[in-house]
């Protein structure tokens, strides 16, 4: 019986891969057997990260920021050049923004987020597609969105802007792309206890107004994201395409 949790062989790629809910699934690739690149800015989180995954399996990390086409690139071609070859790629870098009234935002604060929410997205996405035609091997792509993508995320207009248009993206590449064998999705986190919700995670309003009505009663932990990024890097979802995945809890449902 096949082992769908076994990515022997494989290489995915994380965006962001250095901390937070990226190195949570970079963790869970590297644990499957993935040999796993990460791409990310901080030169000291990029090095702990690369020592962390390298106790389970072969793991490098390359400098990049994914708004910047030529650092992308870069960062494709030494994936390539370390590893011979790129199965999956999980864009998950992204930034938040200062929350304020939409009608006072600057249209920079909009572009400067949409930069690397939305442009990094579609510039890995591009470099990973690159790479499974030329291999003719198929492939996953995955982009982190987030509840703010399908919710009206008041005063946070433009970050939900920039994660509803990565669902968009995802679904267009699905449906033009999949004729060769390459498939997109989604997964939409809920409130994660991260870097960028750190001025949230210790206040007791936000846990009174927000988190008690989270049904299994906690804050979201970067390891609750493991198993979705092995599940969709590997073989159990070859039929699996265009979806979005929501890992929040049950918040939004209740």
């Amino acid at each position: 019986m096949a082992d769908f949790n076994d990515l022997t062989g494989q290489v995915a790629v994380v965006t962001g891969g250095n901390n937070g809910i990226g190195l949570g699934m970079a963790r869970g690739l590297a644990q499957s057997g993935a040999s796993v690149a990460i791409w990310g800015r901080n030169a000291e989180r990029n090095a702990q990260a690369e020592a962390e995954l390298s106790e389970f399996s072969k793991a490098k990390a390359f400098a990049c920021d994914v708004a910047d086409r030529d650092q992308v690139a870069e960062a494709m071609a030494g994936t390539i050049e370390e590893f011979g070859r790129v199965d999956s790629l999980i864009a998950n870098a992204g930034i938040g923004g200062k929350k304020g009234p939409f009608h006072e935002m600057e249209i920079q604060e909009f572009h400067g987020i949409a930069s690397v929410n939305v442009d990094g997205v579609v510039l890995s996405f591009q470099a990973a597609i690159k790479e499974f035609l030329k291999q003719e091997s198929g492939g996953s792509l995955v982009a982190v969105s987030s509840l703010a993508g399908i919710e009206g995320a008041g005063t946070n207009i433009h970050y939900g802007a920039t994660k509803g248009a990565v669902l968009a993206i995802m679904r267009g590449v699905a449906a033009e792309y999949g004729r060769y064998n390459i498939r997109a999705n989604a997964i939409l986190p809920g409130w994660i206890d991260t870097d960028m919700t750190e001025g949230a995670v210790g206040s007791e309003v936000f846990w009174e107004k927000v988190i008690k009505r989270v049904p299994i009663r906690r804050w979201g932990k970067p390891e609750d994201f493991a198993a979705a990024a092995v599940y969709l890097a590997g073989p159990g979802s070859k039929y699996t395409s265009g979806q979005q995945f929501v890992i929040d809890g049950g918040y939004s449902i209740f």
